[in-house]
Protein backbone atom coordinates (compact mmCIF):
# COMPACT_ATOMS: atom_id res chain seq x y z
CA UNK A 1 0.00 0.00 0.00
CA UNK A 2 1.21 3.43 -0.82
CA UNK A 3 -0.11 6.78 -1.26
CA UNK A 4 0.16 9.44 -4.10
CA UNK A 5 0.09 13.58 -3.23
CA UNK A 6 0.08 15.13 -6.80
CA UNK A 7 2.00 18.49 -7.35
CA UNK A 8 0.29 21.10 -10.06
CA UNK A 9 2.35 22.90 -12.31
CA UNK A 10 1.21 22.19 -15.73
CA UNK A 11 3.53 20.08 -17.63
CA UNK A 12 6.37 20.24 -14.87
CA UNK A 13 4.14 18.53 -12.53
CA UNK A 14 4.53 15.36 -10.32
CA UNK A 15 4.15 12.95 -7.65
CA UNK A 16 5.30 12.35 -4.65
CA UNK A 17 4.69 8.27 -3.34
CA UNK A 18 4.54 7.70 0.24
CA UNK A 19 4.83 3.90 1.30
CA UNK A 20 7.25 0.95 1.86
CA UNK A 21 9.66 -1.06 -0.19
CA UNK A 22 8.96 1.91 -2.70
CA UNK A 23 11.36 1.69 -5.88
CA UNK A 24 12.51 5.25 -7.54
CA UNK A 25 12.78 5.63 -10.88
CA UNK A 26 9.20 5.07 -11.80
CA UNK A 27 9.27 8.13 -13.91
CA UNK A 28 12.37 6.93 -16.07
CA UNK A 29 11.41 4.76 -19.05
CA UNK A 30 13.77 2.12 -19.96
CA UNK A 31 16.47 3.19 -22.88
CA UNK A 32 19.43 2.76 -24.08
CA UNK A 33 21.69 5.56 -22.70
CA UNK A 34 19.78 6.55 -20.23
CA UNK A 35 22.18 7.73 -17.31
CA UNK A 36 21.57 8.49 -13.68
CA UNK A 37 24.22 9.59 -10.55
CA UNK A 38 22.74 8.93 -7.12
CA UNK A 39 24.39 11.59 -4.81
CA UNK A 40 23.86 10.29 -1.78
CA UNK A 41 26.10 10.52 1.94
CA UNK A 42 28.24 8.65 4.07
CA UNK A 43 25.49 8.03 6.82
CA UNK A 44 22.69 7.01 3.79
CA UNK A 45 24.64 5.37 1.18
CA UNK A 46 26.10 2.50 3.15
CA UNK A 47 22.00 1.54 3.70
CA UNK A 48 20.74 2.44 0.84
CA UNK A 49 22.84 3.51 -2.21
CA UNK A 50 23.35 -0.22 -3.27
CA UNK A 51 19.85 -0.57 -3.22
CA UNK A 52 18.97 2.14 -5.21
CA UNK A 53 21.43 1.50 -7.46
CA UNK A 54 20.67 -1.60 -8.31
CA UNK A 55 16.93 -0.95 -8.66
CA UNK A 56 18.01 1.59 -11.27
CA UNK A 57 20.24 -0.51 -13.12
CA UNK A 58 17.19 -3.42 -13.46
CA UNK A 59 16.09 -0.35 -15.45
CA UNK A 60 18.75 -0.45 -18.13
CA UNK A 61 19.58 2.86 -16.59
CA UNK A 62 23.38 3.50 -16.32
CA UNK A 63 24.38 4.44 -12.67
CA UNK A 64 26.86 5.92 -10.71
CA UNK A 65 27.00 6.82 -6.91
CA UNK A 66 28.46 9.70 -5.19
CA UNK A 67 29.07 9.72 -1.08
CA UNK A 68 29.14 13.36 0.49
CA UNK A 69 30.13 14.07 3.89
CA UNK A 70 26.86 13.36 6.04
CA UNK A 71 26.39 16.98 7.82
CA UNK A 72 25.32 20.49 7.20
CA UNK A 73 28.91 22.13 6.34
CA UNK A 74 28.56 19.66 3.60
CA UNK A 75 25.80 22.46 1.77
CA UNK A 76 28.11 24.63 0.61
CA UNK A 77 29.89 26.45 -3.06
CA UNK A 78 33.02 23.80 -2.32
CA UNK A 79 31.04 20.66 -2.72
CA UNK A 80 29.02 21.91 -5.21
CA UNK A 81 32.09 22.52 -7.44
CA UNK A 82 33.07 19.00 -6.77
CA UNK A 83 29.59 17.36 -8.00
CA UNK A 84 30.09 19.45 -11.11
CA UNK A 85 33.20 17.86 -11.95
CA UNK A 86 32.10 14.52 -10.90
CA UNK A 87 29.00 15.38 -13.00
CA UNK A 88 30.77 16.28 -15.88
CA UNK A 89 32.92 13.25 -15.81
CA UNK A 90 30.50 10.94 -15.75
CA UNK A 91 28.58 12.43 -18.57
CA UNK A 92 25.63 13.53 -17.65
CA UNK A 93 23.51 15.51 -20.22
CA UNK A 94 19.65 16.71 -20.30
CA UNK A 95 18.20 13.61 -20.54
CA UNK A 96 20.24 12.32 -17.80
CA UNK A 97 18.89 12.59 -13.74
CA UNK A 98 20.31 13.13 -10.56
CA UNK A 99 18.85 10.89 -8.06
CA UNK A 100 19.25 13.01 -4.39
CA UNK A 101 19.01 9.93 -2.08
CA UNK A 102 19.45 11.04 1.91
CA UNK A 103 17.83 13.97 4.22
CA UNK A 104 17.65 17.76 3.38
CA UNK A 105 21.13 18.70 3.06
CA UNK A 106 21.33 15.85 0.20
CA UNK A 107 18.31 17.07 -1.09
CA UNK A 108 19.55 20.69 -1.40
CA UNK A 109 22.87 20.15 -2.56
CA UNK A 110 21.90 17.26 -5.46
CA UNK A 111 18.92 19.70 -6.21
CA UNK A 112 21.13 22.83 -7.17
CA UNK A 113 23.58 20.88 -8.55
CA UNK A 114 20.73 19.40 -10.89
CA UNK A 115 19.15 22.61 -11.22
CA UNK A 116 22.24 25.02 -12.54
CA UNK A 117 24.47 22.19 -14.51
CA UNK A 118 23.67 21.77 -18.09
CA UNK A 119 21.04 25.38 -17.05
CA UNK A 120 19.21 21.92 -15.33
CA UNK A 121 18.68 17.97 -15.79
CA UNK A 122 16.28 15.91 -14.35
CA UNK A 123 16.38 15.78 -10.50
CA UNK A 124 14.60 12.43 -8.60
CA UNK A 125 14.26 13.02 -4.78
CA UNK A 126 14.38 10.03 -2.54
CA UNK A 127 14.19 11.58 1.19
CA UNK A 128 15.28 8.70 3.66
CA UNK A 129 14.54 11.55 6.55
CA UNK A 130 11.08 12.61 8.06
CA UNK A 131 12.63 16.49 7.56
CA UNK A 132 12.93 15.76 4.45
CA UNK A 133 10.00 13.82 3.02
CA UNK A 134 7.57 16.44 5.00
CA UNK A 135 9.88 19.50 3.93
CA UNK A 136 12.53 19.87 2.04
CA UNK A 137 12.17 17.51 -1.17
CA UNK A 138 8.66 19.04 -2.05
CA UNK A 139 8.01 22.15 -3.44
CA UNK A 140 11.49 22.69 -5.90
CA UNK A 141 13.54 24.66 -2.77
CA UNK A 142 17.22 23.70 -3.57
CA UNK A 143 20.20 25.51 -1.90
CA UNK A 144 23.32 26.04 -0.04
CA UNK A 145 24.78 27.81 2.60
CA UNK A 146 27.26 31.20 2.94
CA UNK A 147 28.39 32.24 6.40
CA UNK A 148 26.58 34.86 6.44
CA UNK A 149 23.10 33.12 6.87
CA UNK A 150 21.24 29.71 5.24
CA UNK A 151 20.34 28.50 1.73
CA UNK A 152 21.35 32.02 0.13
CA UNK A 153 22.11 30.85 -3.03
CA UNK A 154 20.04 28.57 -4.30
CA UNK A 155 17.31 28.24 -7.25
CA UNK A 156 13.38 26.71 -7.69
CA UNK A 157 13.83 23.76 -9.26
CA UNK A 158 11.08 20.67 -9.67
CA UNK A 159 12.03 17.45 -9.28
CA UNK A 160 10.02 14.63 -11.93
CA UNK A 161 9.34 12.39 -8.65
CA UNK A 162 9.76 12.00 -5.09
CA UNK A 163 10.01 8.88 -3.51
CA UNK A 164 9.63 8.53 0.10
CA UNK A 165 9.95 4.86 1.46
CA UNK A 166 8.34 5.08 5.06
CA UNK A 167 10.87 2.21 5.93
CA UNK A 168 13.55 4.15 5.98
CA UNK A 169 12.87 5.82 8.94
CA UNK A 170 13.43 3.01 10.94
CA UNK A 171 17.54 3.08 10.85
CA UNK A 172 16.82 7.06 11.17
CA UNK A 173 18.68 8.43 14.74
CA UNK A 174 16.10 9.38 17.35
CA UNK A 175 17.52 12.71 17.68
CA UNK A 176 16.94 12.84 13.46
CA UNK A 177 13.53 11.47 13.87
CA UNK A 178 12.51 14.07 16.36
CA UNK A 179 14.35 17.13 14.62
CA UNK A 180 11.86 16.11 11.85
CA UNK A 181 8.42 16.02 13.83
CA UNK A 182 9.19 20.04 14.35
CA UNK A 183 8.09 20.61 10.44
CA UNK A 184 4.91 18.45 10.90
CA UNK A 185 3.86 20.67 14.08
CA UNK A 186 4.43 23.70 11.91
CA UNK A 187 1.70 22.24 8.97
CA UNK A 188 -0.78 22.32 11.97
CA UNK A 189 0.09 25.64 13.32
CA UNK A 190 0.21 27.64 10.22
CA UNK A 191 -2.91 25.43 8.08
CA UNK A 192 -4.63 22.87 9.94
CA UNK A 193 -5.97 23.41 13.45
CA UNK A 194 -7.73 20.19 13.72
CA UNK A 195 -4.46 18.17 12.10
CA UNK A 196 -2.33 20.32 15.12
CA UNK A 197 -5.09 18.47 17.63
CA UNK A 198 -4.76 14.65 16.04
CA UNK A 199 -0.65 15.31 17.25
CA UNK A 200 -1.45 16.30 20.50
CA UNK A 201 -3.74 12.97 20.81
CA UNK A 202 -1.04 10.56 18.91
CA UNK A 203 2.45 11.37 20.53
CA UNK A 204 3.09 8.40 21.63
CA UNK A 205 2.19 6.92 18.35
CA UNK A 206 4.41 9.26 16.72
CA UNK A 207 7.29 8.80 19.00
CA UNK A 208 7.12 5.21 18.16
CA UNK A 209 7.08 5.48 14.63
CA UNK A 210 4.29 4.14 13.90
CA UNK A 211 4.03 3.21 10.32
CA UNK A 212 0.42 3.30 9.63
CA UNK A 213 0.15 6.64 11.46
CA UNK A 214 3.41 8.23 9.63
CA UNK A 215 2.26 7.52 6.15
CA UNK A 216 -1.16 9.28 7.09
CA UNK A 217 0.44 12.05 8.81
CA UNK A 218 3.13 13.00 6.23
CA UNK A 219 0.65 12.32 3.12
CA UNK A 220 -1.14 15.15 5.16
CA UNK A 221 1.88 17.07 5.20
CA UNK A 222 2.96 16.61 1.36
CA UNK A 223 -0.67 17.80 1.09
CA UNK A 224 -0.34 20.80 2.71
CA UNK A 225 2.56 21.98 0.94
CA UNK A 226 1.51 21.00 -2.56
CA UNK A 227 -1.60 22.75 -2.11
CA UNK A 228 0.55 26.35 -1.55
CA UNK A 229 2.92 25.85 -3.50
CA UNK A 230 1.30 25.32 -6.76
CA UNK A 231 -0.41 28.55 -5.99
CA UNK A 232 2.88 30.42 -5.37
CA UNK A 233 5.87 28.60 -6.88
CA UNK A 234 8.58 31.01 -6.47
CA UNK A 235 7.22 33.29 -3.07
CA UNK A 236 6.05 35.61 -6.16
CA UNK A 237 3.15 36.56 -3.36
CA UNK A 238 2.97 36.10 0.34
CA UNK A 239 1.14 32.16 0.45
CA UNK A 240 4.71 30.84 0.49
CA UNK A 241 5.99 32.41 2.91
CA UNK A 242 4.06 30.89 5.85
CA UNK A 243 6.23 27.67 5.35
CA UNK A 244 8.62 29.82 6.95
CA UNK A 245 6.70 29.80 10.06
CA UNK A 246 10.10 30.03 12.87
CA UNK A 247 12.56 30.22 10.31
CA UNK A 248 13.46 33.41 10.65
CA UNK A 249 14.97 32.59 14.07
CA UNK A 250 15.68 29.04 13.70
CA UNK A 251 17.61 29.78 10.56
CA UNK A 252 19.88 32.43 12.70
CA UNK A 253 19.72 30.64 15.72
CA UNK A 254 21.48 27.54 13.78
CA UNK A 255 24.13 29.76 12.12
CA UNK A 256 24.98 31.44 15.89
CA UNK A 257 25.23 28.14 16.99
CA UNK A 258 27.57 26.73 14.52
CA UNK A 259 26.04 24.60 11.64
CA UNK A 260 26.23 20.83 12.89
CA UNK A 261 25.35 22.04 16.94
CA UNK A 262 21.78 22.50 16.72
CA UNK A 263 19.63 20.24 13.56
CA UNK A 264 17.82 22.10 11.50
CA UNK A 265 14.37 20.86 13.23
CA UNK A 266 15.58 21.58 16.55
CA UNK A 267 16.66 25.47 15.39
CA UNK A 268 12.79 26.02 13.83
CA UNK A 269 11.38 24.46 17.51
CA UNK A 270 12.98 27.26 18.79
CA UNK A 271 11.67 29.59 16.58
CA UNK A 272 8.20 28.52 16.54
CA UNK A 273 8.28 28.98 20.02
CA UNK A 274 9.44 32.84 19.69
CA UNK A 275 6.89 33.27 17.32
CA UNK A 276 3.98 31.94 18.73
CA UNK A 277 5.56 34.19 22.06
CA UNK A 278 5.77 36.98 19.66
CA UNK A 279 2.16 35.84 18.03
CA UNK A 280 0.66 36.57 21.28
CA UNK A 281 1.68 40.18 21.98
CA UNK A 282 1.32 40.88 18.26
CA UNK A 283 -1.41 39.28 16.67
CA UNK A 284 -3.84 38.25 19.67
CA UNK A 285 -2.71 34.43 19.66
CA UNK A 286 -4.46 33.23 23.09
CA UNK A 287 -2.10 32.63 25.84
CA UNK A 288 -3.78 28.97 25.96
CA UNK A 289 -2.83 28.19 21.85
CA UNK A 290 0.51 29.47 22.70
CA UNK A 291 0.93 27.23 25.30
CA UNK A 292 -0.51 24.09 23.74
CA UNK A 293 1.76 24.72 20.65
CA UNK A 294 5.37 25.07 23.27
CA UNK A 295 3.85 22.41 25.51
CA UNK A 296 3.26 19.74 21.63
CA UNK A 297 6.84 20.46 21.28
CA UNK A 298 7.84 19.98 25.07
CA UNK A 299 6.13 16.37 24.27
CA UNK A 300 7.73 15.72 21.35
CA UNK A 301 11.09 15.88 22.63
CA UNK A 302 12.07 19.71 20.91
CA UNK A 303 13.49 22.00 22.47
CA UNK A 304 11.92 25.52 23.33
CA UNK A 305 15.22 27.51 24.29
CA UNK A 306 18.90 26.25 23.69
CA UNK A 307 21.43 26.09 26.10
CA UNK A 308 23.70 29.72 26.44
CA UNK A 309 20.70 31.52 23.86
CA UNK A 310 20.52 34.35 25.82
CA UNK A 311 24.10 35.91 25.46
CA UNK A 312 23.66 35.65 21.87
CA UNK A 313 20.85 37.78 20.93
CA UNK A 314 23.31 40.38 19.28
CA UNK A 315 24.41 37.76 17.03
CA UNK A 316 20.88 36.48 16.99
CA UNK A 317 19.03 39.43 15.85
CA UNK A 318 21.99 40.28 13.18
CA UNK A 319 21.95 36.99 11.91
CA UNK A 320 17.84 38.16 11.06
CA UNK A 321 18.82 40.74 9.12
CA UNK A 322 19.83 38.07 6.52
CA UNK A 323 16.55 36.37 5.84
CA UNK A 324 15.28 36.37 2.46
CA UNK A 325 12.00 37.85 4.12
CA UNK A 326 13.54 41.17 4.49
CA UNK A 327 12.63 43.56 2.05
CA UNK A 328 14.01 47.03 1.80
CA UNK A 329 15.77 46.48 5.33
CA UNK A 330 12.49 45.81 7.07
CA UNK A 331 12.55 42.59 9.24
CA UNK A 332 9.53 40.60 8.43
CA UNK A 333 7.17 38.00 10.37
CA UNK A 334 5.10 34.93 9.78
CA UNK A 335 2.97 35.35 12.95
CA UNK A 336 -0.39 33.54 13.74
CA UNK A 337 -3.72 35.01 15.00
CA UNK A 338 -4.90 31.26 16.07
CA UNK A 339 -3.98 27.95 15.34
CA UNK A 340 -4.55 27.08 11.84
CA UNK A 341 -4.21 30.94 10.43
CA UNK A 342 -0.93 32.26 9.65
CA UNK A 343 0.14 35.59 8.68
CA UNK A 344 2.42 36.83 6.60
CA UNK A 345 4.49 40.15 6.32
CA UNK A 346 4.49 41.28 9.87
CA UNK A 347 6.39 43.75 11.12
CA UNK A 348 7.23 43.74 14.66
CA UNK A 349 9.18 46.48 17.14
CA UNK A 350 12.79 46.28 18.48
CA UNK A 351 11.12 46.18 22.32
CA UNK A 352 8.84 43.34 21.24
CA UNK A 353 11.25 41.32 19.14
CA UNK A 354 13.54 41.48 22.68
CA UNK A 355 10.77 40.97 24.98
CA UNK A 356 9.75 37.78 23.69
CA UNK A 357 13.03 36.56 23.37
CA UNK A 358 13.37 36.98 27.11
CA UNK A 359 10.57 34.93 27.04
CA UNK A 360 12.06 31.99 25.39
CA UNK A 361 15.88 32.11 26.62
CA UNK A 362 15.08 30.33 29.45
CA UNK A 363 12.83 27.42 30.14
CA UNK A 364 9.05 28.01 30.18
Amino acid sequence: MSKKVHVEFGNRSYDITIGRDLSAGTTIRRGAGIKAMIVSDSNVDPLYGAGCEKALRAKGVETARVRVQAGEATKCGRSVLELYDKVADFGLDRTSYIVALGGGVVGDLAGFVAATYLRGIRLIQVPTSLLAMVDSSVGGKTGINLKHGKNLVGAFFQPVEVSADLGTLKSLPRREYVSGLAEIVKYGIIRDARFFGMLEKNVDRLLSRDQGLLELVVAKCCDIKAEIVSADEREEGSLRAMLNFGHTFGHSLENSMGYGAMLHGEAVSVGMAFAAVLSVTQKGLSAGECERILDLLRRLGLPVFASGMRRKWGALRKGMDADKKTTAGRLRFILVERLGSAIMGCEVAESALEKAFAEVSWPV
